[in-house]
């Protein structure tokens, strides 16, 4: 068992099931809704939390009551929430979802009004006694100076992880500090970048020393480490049922692999395997049972 710190958002998903997106200016019916914990950080904790690993959030919570539900599933899942900060003015950041039932694919739209987690909230932290600490790549000068504060400390780049999933500005100054970078594909076609390949071309040169991955869907995922590099197919799943958090739980299968030395082929399997089991099934319960 290791122990990790993630450090990103905790959002309430209301999920709406629709036989297919609809058309602008269409109502339509949904056949189902579920309302539920998200946010890729806590995703990813709530995931390694199965795997065995102890975990802790750091992040804001609001003192509302969409957040007393965000409390009570991280603390089913043994997340431990000391290093998050409390605000009495804020409002729990909400995603509306509308999940198509004929293949899977989500929509969102994501409304917030709650400060970010800050270099200073991350300094009361002591990250001393933890093996990981994984880094949403957002509010990106914060996120800079806690990067620097950890190398600083001495924390070993390779334990440092960091996910690049939307575009921010300036957020290509965070990868210098980082060991393991998680690239999406949305992150890479943000960037006007059509393949992995092209993606990992990219980030190269601005982490020279990371290993990096990036995920392509149903193409699997790439990594490459200096002049090391590797393709791995994705999981064969049939219909997906549900993908809203399978890239979370494809960081988390990657971490998990990392804390276990795998090598990087059998890592980014170990990574697929999970974010196929989390398409097939609706929320994150027994997921890596």
């Amino acid at each position: 068992m290791a122990r990790i710190l993630g450090i990103g958002i905790a959002t309430l998903d209301i999920i709406n099931l629709v036989d297919r997106y609809p058309a602008e200016d269409e109502e339509v019916r949904a056949c189902g809704q579920q309302i539920r914990r998200g946010g890729n950080a806590t995703n990813s904790l709530v995931v390694l939390s199965q795997l065995g690993h102890q975990c802790s959030w750091g992040g804001v919570l609001a003192t509302d009551s969409h957040s007393g539900q965000i409390i009570q599933d991280l603390n089913g899942h043994g997340i431990d929430l000391s290093g998050c900060r409390r605000v009495a003015d804020g409002i729990t950041p909400v995603s509306y979802i509308a999940l198509s039932r004929s293949n899977g694919s989500r929509t969102i739209v994501h409304y917030r009004d709650l400060p970010e987690f800050g270099y200073q909230d991350f300094a009361a932290i002591d990250c001393g006694p933890f093996d990981w600490v994984h880094f949403e790549g957002r509010n990106v000068p914060e996120t800079a100076r806690m990067l620097a504060g950890l190398r600083e400390q001495g924390f070993a780049r390779q334990r440092i992880s960091l996910e690049l999933e939307k575009p921010r500005p300036g957020i290509e100054a965070l990868m210098k500090d980082a060991g393991v970078i998680l690239i999406s594909r949305a992150f890479a076609l943000s960037q006007g970048l059509e393949s992995p390949e092209t993606m990992l071309d990219w980030a190269q040169p601005r982490a020279p020393a990371a290993v990096l991955v990036c995920t392509w869907g149903e193409r699997g995922a790439w990594y490459r480490s200096g002049r090391d590099q590797a393709h791995v197919a994705a999981t064969p799943i049939g219909q997906a049922l549900d993908t809203v958090g399978a890239g979370d739980t494809f960081n988390a299968g990657l971490i998990d692999a990392c804390l276990r030395q795998l090598p990087w082929t059998e890592a980014l399997g170990h990574a697929n395997e999970l974010a196929a089991r989390k398409c097939v099934r609706h929320g994150f319960d027994g997921l890596a049972v």
